[in-house]
């Protein structure tokens, strides 16, 4: 039986309790049903979904990267949109059906929330983010206020099984290819909104116009594709995240570093010139982003680590985690470095370059090039050759 549930009977929220909706529990009386939503998250874009899916609505499973099926039970005026899957921002409107994704987030500026333990129809849970991550919140940040409430409908299914975002990746791997020498720049932070996506995209804008083939990718985080974009649009011929390794979030995973060598390989098949990476949140945080330094062979290969900072304590404090693990930071960036005040202090209170990316964008990709070597293209800029 098809049965288009955007036309379906409303939820009673009155009590704001959750409960199972009539529409719902007439689903429930069919293992699997066609649904029409409005709205499919960009955390899902790998996976071809259409707007007319088959569903289950019975014996769900609260698994990581189960695509799932929900109704937003409101609209919020701050953080109320969702990113769709080529990317667009758009208005979450009340009784839109969405195609999302289960999946956790550690966010300090935004959500905390992680997969349900139990998931069935009817029952009410959260958007964590912007790409489509769904799950129950558990923090709450105030500047955001409380988080889109959505009522369960179901989960995809195709060929008799439940969808998962493992359904759709890039191949595997646990080792970086022996036989690839391209150099990868690294690009950390203190904390989230940090300046990591500026300094990255910049780096692809900067490199690109010196004639180098560049491609770029978002190791750690959660779910959205604009970093992503923001590199393409500055230059970046190819781009990864780890939704492309089958992942919503890399929220309290044990080690990124097979996600990290898995993109960074497949990255290095386009044969570029340069591979950037976005560790995304901080270096200290939930998303498991010292443990891309705590591999050695990731680490041996990066061969500029810019780390960014807000404050000259936040850079304090990321050169003392590098210094007592024996590692370096080549350079800062970052607000810290938004004027002479945090620069002083880093170059000559810490030792280490500290560089722009928004106002000294020539200059952060100058020393770029000094560190990897290529001394021919410091000083080459847009418009050929810098005179003098």
């Amino acid at each position: 039986m098809n049965f288009s549930v955007s036309e379906g009977t409303k939820m009673n929220e009155q009590s704001g309790q959750s409960s199972v909706s009539r529409e719902t529990s007439r689903l429930n009386g069919n293992k699997t049903m066609q649904i029409r939503v409005d709205k499919i998250a960009s955390v899902c874009h790998r996976l071809n979904l259409h707007k007319e899916e088959q569903i289950i609505t019975e014996n769900l499973q609260p698994v990581q990267g189960n695509i799932t099926v929900v109704r937003s039970l409101g609209e919020k005026s701050v953080y109320g949109e969702l990113e769709l899957e080529e990317g667009r921002m758009a208005k979450i409107f009340e009784n839109d059906y969405i195609i999302g994704a289960l999946g956790s987030r550690n966010a300090l500026k935004g959500y905390v929330g992680t997969v349900p333990a139990t998931l069935k129809a009817g029952e009410i849970i959260n958007m964590l983010n912007l790409g489509g991550v769904i799950g129950i919140c558990t923090g709450v940040n105030k500047d955001l206020g409380p988080p889109l409430k959505v009522e369960v409908v179901g989960q995809v299914v195709r060929k008799g099984r439940i969808l998962n975002l493992n359904d759709a990746t890039i191949p595997t791997h646990d080792h970086l290819d022996p036989k690839c020498r391209i150099p990868i720049i690294a690009v950390s932070g203190t904390c989230m909104s940090a300046g990591k996506t500026k300094v990255c995209a910049t780096l692809c804008q900067q490199l690109s116009q010196r004639g180098l083939h560049v491609n770029a990718g978002k190791l750690s985080g959660v779910a959205a594709r604009k970093d992503l974009f923001s590199f393409e649009d500055h230059g970046a011929d190819m781009t990864l995240s780890f939704v492309d390794c089958g992942l919503p979030s890399t929220a309290d995973i044990e080690s990124i570093a097979p996600i990290a060598k898995s993109i960074i390989n497949e990255l290095w098949e386009d044969k570029p010139d340069v591979v950037v990476v976005e560790l995304g949140d901080g270096i200290i945080g939930g998303y498991s982003v010292m443990t891309y330094f705590d591999d050695a062979e990731l680490y041996a290969a990066t061969r500029a680590h810019i780390c960014c900072a807000n404050d000259p304590v936040g850079a304090y404090g990321a050169k003392a985690v590098f210094d007592k693990r024996g590692q370096k930071i080549d350079l800062f960036s970052g607000p810290v470095t938004d004027n002479e005040v945090g620069c002083g202090y880093i170059v000559e209170g810490l030792g280490i370059k500290a560089i722009n990316a928004r106002n000294d964008a020539e200059e952060l990709a100058d020393e770029v090039c000094r560190l990897l070597g290529w001394n021919d293209l410091v000083g080459v800029h847009k418009d050929g050759p810098q005179a003098g």
